[in-house]
């Protein structure tokens, strides 16, 4: 049997089916149309102006590299004119954060870009070790989560950026929408498929992988030979968003369209305006100054809980208000630092060797 040619140069032979697709094409033509859809997300949905200062958020993992790559490959081919940065977060979790920032910091040289690397025990005095340690891993992810948010706005204004851009690609987009529709989080719901955010005290931060198919992500890093770290970690096998991944894999098996089809859907939903008018309005925290719905903010709430052993006391606002009839937090309790947008931290510059 003759092999196939490519259906879209007609000239090469095909190596690899289109998960997204089904389309049987040539290497070269699968760099090109993902490369130029990305292009096209960027571009319709004008995430940048020329002169952008842009932080990468980067793991090491396939899709913060491939996002990294092909930023640099899209900012120099269409003369975005963007300053791209590598923005890494050390959560401190031993035999999986330190090995995939290894990887970051090879990334930065293969890519020349600066590289700015800020840990949670620099922001916050405790590692995700130390975290689990005390509560188990049970809701490890909640805190992971709200500090890593909060870290990334805090690493990205140090270096003095106006966007920062992160590798969620669509399955991790329809995943979300699953899981906010089991959790009936409505709030969440209305914004969890926007490809752009920006609240008034945060830096904007957009996904250019937003209809991006994670399998091809995999295809493009493996075709490519590009240098990521694959080991996932080592405290989410019990999380929340598993279920939820599991689900997806099925539909897509069934139906390769359904991630795309869960992204489109989510896009469509309307919160109606009554609703919106029952949720909370965004306010500054009093203790660190970063933005909440409350009098503080989530991380300053789960870092009292830490100091305080009390952990699993403060994941609901319901278990939070049984601490508060504890008592006071004591005056002497470690705290986040004030948030200021605009701060100066060290960056790590790419070696001239």
């Amino acid at each position: 049997m003759a092999p196939t040619s490519c259906s879209l140069c007609r000239d090469a032979k095909a190596i690899l089916k289109r998960p997204k697709t089904g389309q049987q094409i040539c290497k070269n033509c699968f760099f090109f149309v993902f490369e130029t859809e990305v292009h096209h997300t960027i571009t319709e949905s004008k995430l940048f102006k020329p002169g952008d200062r842009v932080a990468i958020g980067a793991s090491g993992g396939k899709d913060s590299t491939v996002l990294a790559y092909v930023m640099k490959t899209l900012n120099e081919r269409y003369n975005y004119g963007l300053d791209l940065f590598l923005l890494s977060i050390d959560e401190g979790i031993t035999g999986y954060r330190d090995d995939s920032l290894e990887t970051v910091k090879r990334n930065q040289q293969q890519y020349d870009m600066p590289l700015k690397i800020l840990s949670y025990d620099e922001l916050y005095g405790w590692t995700m070790d130390a975290i689990v340690e005390q509560i188990g891993k049970k809701n490890n992810c909640t805190f992971c989560g709200v500090f890593r948010r909060q870290a990334l706005d805090r690493g990205a204004a140090s270096l003095k950026v106006d966007h920062i851009v992160t590798g969620h690609n669509a399955d991790d987009i329809a995943e979300t929408v699953l899981m906010n529709i089991m959790r009936g989080d409505i709030a969440r719901l209305g914004r969890c498929t926007s490809i752009c955010t920006q609240g008034e005290d945060t830096i904007k931060r957009s996904k250019p992988f937003k209809y991006a198919y994670e399998k091809e992500i995999v295809m493009y890093a493996y075709f490519k030979k590009l240098d990521y770290f694959s080991t996932e970690c080592i405290y989410s096998p019990d999380a929340y968003r598993g279920h939820a991944r599991t689900f997806l894999k099925d539909l897509e098996a069934a139906r390769p369209s359904a991630i795309i089809d869960i992204i489109h859907s989510g896009e469509a939903f309307e919160v109606k305006e009554e609703i919106k008018a029952t949720q909370k309005a965004q306010q500054t925290c009093k203790r660190c100054g970063y933005m909440s719905s409350n009098d503080l903010c989530k991380a300053c709430t789960l870092l009292e809980g830490l100091e305080r052993g009390m952990a699993n006391s403060v994941i609901t606002d319901r278990a939070r208000k049984k601490m508060d009839a504890i008592g006071p937090a004591p005056d002497n309790i470690r705290t986040i630092p004030l948030f200021r947008s605009t701060p100066t931290i060290a960056v790590e510059l790419p070696s001239q060797s």
